[in-house]
């Protein structure tokens, strides 16, 4: 019986090891194909800051709800966030709060981030449309896998930031 007994505690050590090292590997090749997604999608301009919280220069932090993001073309840029902080000038319009604009007319400048990922500046050039008369260029750092920090930059508002994920626009907005 003893006889018996190291040759299966040795296939039972055997077994465990291949799991885990198949684990390990299928992580591995999960990563890297999140890795060649993000860079494809933020390359190709095709994709979504999707902002899950929002850091105000001035006040509390939060989370936000579902639904507030900035959308990334070639050729357009939307941005749907809300706004916390200090305003120097009102807007004109009530209804013109927040971080809303679509822009067709903007400069989008992207380098390589210092630890992988991207570097991208965007600056919205029409500077009497509505809602984004206020913006003078958005900051978006995105990491390698897909988490991204958004910081907005306006010429009568506070500065904000957000944190949030990168995916893949399909059909938004």
């Amino acid at each position: 019986m003893k006889t018996l007994i190291k040759p299966t505690l040795v296939l039972v050590f055997i077994a465990m090891f291949a799991t885990v090292a198949n684990a390990q590997k299928t992580a591995k090749d999960k990563k890297a194909a999140r890795v060649a997604t993000i860079t494809k999608i933020v390359t190709d301009k095709n994709y979504v800051f999707e902002a899950n919280y929002v850091i105000p220069q001035r006040g509390n932090s939060r989370s936000l709800s579902y639904g507030y993001d900035l959308v990334v073309s070639k050729d357009t840029i939307v941005a749907y966030l809300p706004y916390f902080g200090r305003v120097t000038l009102a807007p004109s319009d009530p209804s013109d709060g927040g971080v809303k604009f679509t822009s067709t007319n903007f400069s989008y400048v992207e380098k390589p981030g210092k630890k992988g990922g991207f570097d991208i500046t965007i600056t919205p050039k029409e500077n009497n449309m509505q809602g984004s008369k206020d913006v003078r260029y958005l900051r978006l750092n995105i990491s390698e896998n897909g988490y991204a920090s958004l910081q907005v930059f306006s010429n009568n508002r506070d500065p904000i930031s957000f944190n949030g994920t990168i995916e893949e626009r399909k059909h938004h907005k």
